[in-house]
């Protein structure tokens, strides 16, 4: 284990604590360097006050939310449950096709969306669907509905890791439970309900904890699509615009660092939560084995 508790240290908990240290400063661009300042909690109380805060907090939960539980989590599960109830070949095509998007560059796939959302003549939506169909007036359609490309590009890739976790777990499931429950007369609702769910807790409490927790912290397809504007500004690229980005060049590193904070001190509650709910104690208890 010591290569593994190594990486963990240089690489998690040195990083932490240097963060969380960091938050405690004025440290920018304005001090440089060496004259930062100790400042205490001024950069939170600063946060709590700032106009923007209570904003960007609600587009985050809906961001996160929505996100995660029509795509991450159940375009994810749905799929999973619909390619392992087909031919196996089918299915394998299926998935991997799901993965094309994962794979390609950020910059690409937010340009193909952009190139299918532009305004007419130059959008495919626009140009071949909403004018000819609805007679609609052509205009950019990412300004007019942001919130649904955001959450549409993040879903459709979010919505690939689910698929792998959740078809493995699937397929693992004995053959025959499958079969006494097609004996007994079962519908495709009741197998899913008596027993494939049932046997997808630990890998719903993996890919919802794992997916919440990229949701909070990811903002690079909200960065290339709409840099924030039209309300999409969540609290991960807040504290990357005020850190390293910004259109005055003041970059306040203890300011963002301390929004840092904040956001793992909410995954961590995030995942406390899960445990909570999916009954952790309970899955990794020991089994217990009866001596007759």
């Amino acid at each position: 284990m010591s290569p593994t508790l190594l990486l963990v240290a240089l690489f998690f908990a040195i990083p932490v604590v240097l963060i969380a240290v960091l938050s405690f400063t004025d440290m920018s661009t304005a001090t440089g360097l060496r004259v930062w300042n100790f400042v205490g909690l001024a950069n939170y109380e600063q946060i709590l006050n700032h106009p923007n805060s209570g904003v960007i907090v609600w587009a985050t939960v809906f961001y996160v939310g929505v996100t995660l539980a029509l795509f991450n989590v159940g375009l994810g599960l749905l799929i999973a449950i619909l390619t392992t109830h087909m031919p196996r070949r089918a299915g394998f095509f299926f998935r991997g096709v799901w993965l094309l998007p994962r794979m390609t560059p950020v910059v690409v796939y937010i340009l193909m969306w952009n190139f299918l959302a532009e305004r007419v003549p130059y959008g495919v939506i626009n140009e071949h669907i909403l004018v000819p169909l609805f007679g609609a007036d052509g205009a950019g359609l990412v300004p007019a509905a942001a919130w649904f490309f955001v959450i549409l590009t993040n879903g459709l890739v979010g919505a690939s890791f689910g698929i792998i976790i959740f078809s493995s777990a699937i397929e693992s499931i004995p053959r025959d439970y499958m079969n006494a429950a097609l004996v007994d007369g079962c519908t495709m609702w009741q197998r899913i309900r008596y027993l494939i769910l049932p046997s997808l807790k630990w890998p719903l409490l993996f890919v919802t904890t794992y997916q919440t927790l990229s949701l909070l912290t990811s903002f690079e397809y909200i960065l290339v699509l709409t840099d924030g504007n039209f309300g999409t500004r969540v609290w991960s690229l807040w504290a990357y615009q005020t850190a390293l980005s910004n259109y005055f060049g003041n970059f306040q590193y203890g300011l963002g660092a301390a929004m840092a904070v904040i956001l793992v001190v909410i995954g961590v509650a995030a995942s406390i939560v899960y445990m909570k709910f999916f009954r952790f104690d309970e899955l990794v208890q020991e089994p217990k084995i009866e001596a007759l």
